[in-house]
């Protein structure tokens, strides 16, 4: 048995309902994903899909109450950044 609860009402976004719930374009998804920066998303067969709350969980990380609040988390840029994402893993110096 697994650990993981199971979540029998979980709600799948394709990536152009994913980018529209965030509020960005489905290019700048696309490039989060491939830079390893953006939300965690599945591949069922050829097709990717986000879930809800994963995209609430990658959009929370930005969350702010003031502009001098110190915090750790950090929602990167749709590019690569270094030592971040599975692009930086493959990388000569």
């Amino acid at each position: 048995m697994s650990d993981k609860p199971v979540h029998p009402q979980q709600r799948y976004l394709r990536t152009p309902e994913a980018a529209r719930f965030l509020g960005l374009s489905g290019r700048t998804l696309e490039k989060h994903r491939t830079h390893g920066t953006g939300p965690r998303y599945r591949k069922l067969g050829g097709r990717v899909v986000y879930a809800v709350e994963d995209l609430l969980a990658w959009a929370d990380i930005g969350l702010r109450r003031s502009t001098t609040e110190q915090t750790n988390g950090v929602v990167h840029a749709a590019k690569p950044v270094p030592g971040f994402g599975s692009l930086a893993r493959g990388r000569r110096p």
